[in-house]
C-alpha cells in the first residue's frame, strides 16, 4: 500500500501545483521575497529583470547568498581572499541597480565550489534560521527539478536541495528547536516557491522583462570579473568593446516569448506536504 501511495506522490504533487492560481509576477506588491542564490551573480543572471519589477512593486526582497565566490578566476595574480572582496562589491552594485540594498544581502560565508562540503546538518540549520527570522511569502531558488540536477554544477545541486530541506525544516518546530527557544524565531510555512534556472520543458511562469532590460543588462555587467577579459586578467572597468560583446552574451542567455524577453520560473506551492 505505502509503495502504491509513493507511486502516485509525483501526479499528487503535480496536481496541487496545477490547481494553484498562477500570479502574476509583475503583479505582486507588498510581499517579503528571500531570494537563495548559490554565488554573487546568479541572481542577476537568472532574474535580475524579475527583481527590479518586484523592486518597482515594493516588496521587500533579500537576497541570500551561498558562497563568497572566491574561486572562480584564472588571473594568476589572483587570490581567494581578493576575489571574495570582489565578488562581493559587484554583488552589491548589481543589486543596487535593480533596488536591492546592501543591508538586503545575507551573505552565508561558505567557499565556491566547497558547498556539498560543508556539514548537511548545519547547513539546514543555517537557512532554516534565515527562512524563520524573514519569513517570507515567497522563496526564489535554483529548480532542483529531476532532470537539472543532471547539468546543475555543484554549487547549485547543493543550493537547490538544501534550500528546499530548509523550507521544510522551517515550518516544524521541533526541526532545531533551539532557534525558538533561544533565538525567538518562531516556526514558518512558505506558501510559494519560484524555482529559477528552469528548463524550458518545466516553466510555467514567463516574465516580460522588456521595461528593465537596461537594469537587467547593469546589473550583469556590474559582475566585471565574471567576463572576459576580467577573468583572465581582473580590471576593475569595461572597455566599449568589451562590455558590447559582455552585453551580447547575456541577452544570448534570455528567452524569447511572444516577441518579448522573458525570464522564466516553476511556480510552485503545496509542494511539501506528502
Amino acid at each position: 500500500m505505502r509503495r502504491a501511495f509513493l507511486a502516485c506522490l509525483p501526479f499528487l504533487c503535480l496536481a496541487a501545483i496545477c490547481s494553484a492560481q498562477i500570479p502574476r509576477v509583475e503583479q505582486i506588491k507588498g510581499k517579503t521575497i528571500l531570494l537563495f542564490t548559490p554565488h554573487p551573480d546568479d541572481d542577476a543572471f537568472c532574474c535580475g529583470g524579475t527583481l527590479a519589477l518586484l523592486a518597482q512593486n515594493g516588496n521587500r526582497i533579500y537576497v541570500v547568498i551561498y558562497t563568497n565566490d572566491d574561486k572562480g578566476s584564472y588571473d594568476p595574480e589572483m587570490t581567494s581572499e581578493r576575489l571574495a572582496r570582489i565578488r562581493k562589491s559587484e554583488e552589491e552594485a548589481g543589486n543596487r541597480v535593480v533596488g536591492v540594498p546592501s543591508d538586503h544581502l545575507i551573505w552565508l560565508g561558505h567557499h565556491d565550489g566547497m558547498l556539498e562540503y560543508v556539514e548537511s546538518k548545519s547547513l539546514v540549520e543555517q537557512v532554516t534560521g534565515v527562512i524563520r527570522k524573514y519569513r517570507p511569502d515567497i522563496v526564489m531558488t535554483v529548480d532542483p527539478g529531476a532532470d537539472n540536477v543532471r547539468w546543475h554544477k555543484t554549487d547549485h545541486r547543493m543550493a537547490a536541495m538544501n534550500t528546499l530541506d530548509a523550507i521544510r525544516a522551517a515550518e516544524w518546530h521541533l526541526y532545531f528547536p533551539n532557534q525558538r527557544l533561544q533565538l525567538g524565531l518562531e516556526p514558518w510555512r512558505v506558501p510559494e516557491i519560484l524555482f529559477f534556472y528552469v528548463l524550458d520543458s518545466a516553466a510555467n511562469v514567463w516574465v516580460n522583462i522588456d521595461s528593465v532590460m537596461d537594469k537587467k543588462l547593469d546589473a550583469s555587467l556590474s559582475h566585471v570579473s565574471q567576463f572576459e577579459p576580467g577573468v583572465h586578467k581582473y580590471r576593475p572597468d569595461w572597455q566599449p568593446d568589451d562590455r558590447r560583446k559582455a552585453e551580447a552574451e547575456v541577452k544570448s542567455m534570455l528567452r524569447q516569448r511572444d516577441g518579448h524577453s522573458v525570464e522564466t520560473f516553476r511556480y510552485a506551492t503545496d509542494f511539501n506536504q506528502y
